[in-house]
């Protein structure tokens, strides 16, 4: 069984799309169908009887005895939480007194003794067939619900005395030290949630009125109060973690030593931390910045992909977002004590929090920028090909192929609304409150906004680029070209950013950089569209004065005119028609036999003529036929 997954995951749940109110009806009918399953309901019509106690045998037997038990506690108390959430807003002062005040307790009372029953049930581990970790959830679960009576006992009151809010102190500080020694044994999240959200809130208010110092962590203050009187109980957590109620394990869970900051600087501002939570959230995040550096700095880093390496920003950014809340947290708090603006304690807490809201969105952007590339963006290289592990059927090896031209404009979109995030980002730091006083603080937020607006507007170009469009491509870069000359002069007057991880600083070199490459591609662009402008007009002008051309067979060797367009509608004539073809002359050599050449005597000239006269005479006469009949003619 495991009683703190069963409760707190309920309640977090209905809360959520509910009321106090609507989570005690909905564990009513759980209840009932629980015990309808078990058979501890009265049937219709029938007399009714008294229900049967829960035994340790029950239990033992079934394990649902305790949700029927847990089910019974959740729902005084969700009635005690309803009745208190109801009447507060009725109330002008917000104190709760009479009937009502009573119920109330009563139902919380009622709350934390079905817990404390279902305690006494599970210690007889042998009957009830439980372990150690069910006991210290059960026991653990019994100190949160009577820290909450005491808490309410006083709280709606307000005429709670020092002993009354001194015994809050120690069931919660039991509480804390329970489930943090469950966390470290089972090192599930959901012990780490309670504690953030229910009882470390206690404890921190609780210590408020008994005027402890917020320097002290919750961690020390737990220690100190914790009922060390109660040995079962003193030795079971030391059994479960050696080290829990050492001053040791206060200290590290505390995160007390020497690297805790005591005041933060804020550009010319240096504030005092007033609340020891803080101190501990910013030495976190120092912490995980510097794991973050070693792993980005390592040669490991650079075989990994980018989406590796912006996972590794998760632990700084989680920590950073911890320091955030806890801030929001102590102005709130000192809120509702009703401190003025002008208070030391709250001009602190003002500037703490622009100083960790600002590191929050610059690990934020850090990482949005190890996800677009090395160069943020500014180029856009082809993407290294991904060969299947397994080679193909025909064994060859899998041929490379160059990047579609879908994929590119999926990385490009992928891109601009990573540029979204980033300029959301830089947005919510102009809405924190003293931020927009600080005039010069605004230009540099300005001009680091222009200057991933200039990346943006290039990645679009690119896709603008890829269908073609040529025009939108040039518009677009000059836009960007107009914003980076718009925030050179602000960002070439920053400090040079500190070396480490990538956060939203914005080098000199990167700049430079983007600076340079946007001016090349607009001339660039400048001159396809001017190109494409000319040819255009040319084909226009062709068009109107349009002349006759041969087909594109007998043109192949002569350059096209201006203008002219390849009509592949006319490349030869068919159906042939029948005309002249020019072809080579044939030359007789008659002079053959009366030209002397060198080498050849006239008298072998002579011979020749005469053997060929002799030759020709002979061949006459034998093919002159003879006479037949008279005067030649035939019978």
């Amino acid at each position: 069984m495991v009683i703190t997954n069963f409760v707190f995951p309920r309640r977090d749940a209905a809360l959520a799309i509910g009321d106090y109110n609507s989570y005690r009806i909905q564990l009513t009918r759980q209840l009932s169908s629980l015990r309808k399953k078990l058979g501890r309901s009265t049937p219709k019509h029938a007399k009714f009887n008294p229900k049967a106690t829960v035994t340790a045998e029950d239990i033992g037997k079934n394990h649902e005895f305790v949700y029927l038990l847990l089910l019974s506690s959740e729902r005084a108390w969700a009635h005690a939480m309803h009745m208190r959430s109801s009447h507060a807003e009725d109330q002008a002062n917000g104190r709760i007194t009479g009937s009502t005040r009573s119920h109330i307790l009563s139902r919380l009372n009622k709350a934390s003794k079905v817990a404390e029953k279902l305690m006494e049930l599970l210690r007889d581990r042998d009957a009830a067939h439980t372990s150690e970790l069910d006991l210290l959830e059960a026991e653990a679960y019994f100190f949160v619900l009577r820290g909450a009576e005491y808490f309410e006992k006083d709280h709606i009151s307000e005429d709670g005395s020092i002993n009354s809010w001194k015994s809050c102190l120690e069931e919660n500080s039991a509480a804390r030290v329970l489930y943090q020694s469950l966390l470290h044994d089972t090192k599930m999240e959901l012990f780490k949630e309670v504690l953030a959200g229910t009882v470390d809130p206690s404890i921190r208010y609780a210590a408020y009125r008994l005027r402890i110092s917020r320097t002290i962590p919750i961690a020390n203050i737990a220690m100190r109060y914790f009922p060390k009187n109660r040995l079962d109980l003193t030795s079971r957590v030391s059994k479960l973690d050696p080290k829990a109620l050492s001053e040791e394990k206060a200290n590290k869970d505390g995160a007390i030593s020497e690297d805790i900051p005591n005041n933060i600087a804020w550009r010319s501002r240096t504030a005092n931390i007033a609340d020891a939570s803080i101190g501990q959230g910013l030495a976190a995040v120092e912490t995980a910045a510097a794991h973050l550096d070693s792993f980005l700095s390592s040669p490991e880093s650079k075989q990994r992909s980018r989406q590796d390496r912006a996972a590794a920003y998760d632990d700084v950014l989680i920590a950073s977002q911890d320091t955030v809340d806890v801030t929001r947290r102590a102005i709130e708090e000192l809120e509702r004590e009703g401190v003025a603006e002008g208070d030391p304690r709250m001009q602190d807490l003002r500037v703490t929090d622009l100083a960790v809201n600002y590191a929050l969105v610059g690990w934020r952007i850090g990482r949005y920028r190890i996800l677009m590339g090395s160069d943020d963006g500014l180029s856009l290289p082809n993407e290294e090909p991904r060969f299947p592990t397994q080679s193909p059927n025909d064994g060859k090896d899998w041929r490379q192929r160059p990047e579609s031209k879908g994929r590119k404009l999926a990385r490009l979109r992928e891109r601009v609304s990573l540029f979204d995030s980033i300029l959301q980002s830089i947005d919510s730091i102009k809405e924190l409150r003293g931020a927009a006083r600080d005039a010069g603080f605004m230009k540099e937020l300005e001009a680091q906004r222009s200057y991933f607006r200039a990346l943006r507007c290039l990645n679009i170009a690119y896709s603008h680029e890829l269908d073609a469009a040529h025009a939108e491509a040039l518009a677009l870069t000059a836009r960007a070209h107009e914003l980076l000359r718009g925030s050179a002069s602000v960002l070439s007057k920053l400090a040079p950013a500190k070396r480490g991880p990538t956060t939203m600083d914005i080098p000199n070199d990167s700049f430079h950089n983007a600076e340079k490459t946007v001016g090349l591609l607009l001339q660039r662009y400048q001159a396809i569209v001017d190109l494409r402008q000319r040819s255009l007009e040319s084909a226009q002008a062709f068009e109107k004065n349009q002349v006759f051309l041969p087909p594109l067979v007998q043109r192949v060797t002569e350059y096209p005119p201006l203008g002219a367009k390849l009509d592949l509608s006319h490349l030869v004539n068919y159906p042939p028609k029948l005309r002249p073809i020019p072809v080579k002359p044939i030359f007789l050599d008659v002079a053959w036999n009366y030209v002397d050449y060198p080498g050849r005597s006239k008298v072998e000239i002579a011979n020749g003529s005469a053997k060929v006269s002799a030759q020709v005479t002979a061949r006459t006469e034998e093919q002159k036929p003879a006479k037949k009949g008279w005067f030649g003619f035939g019978r």
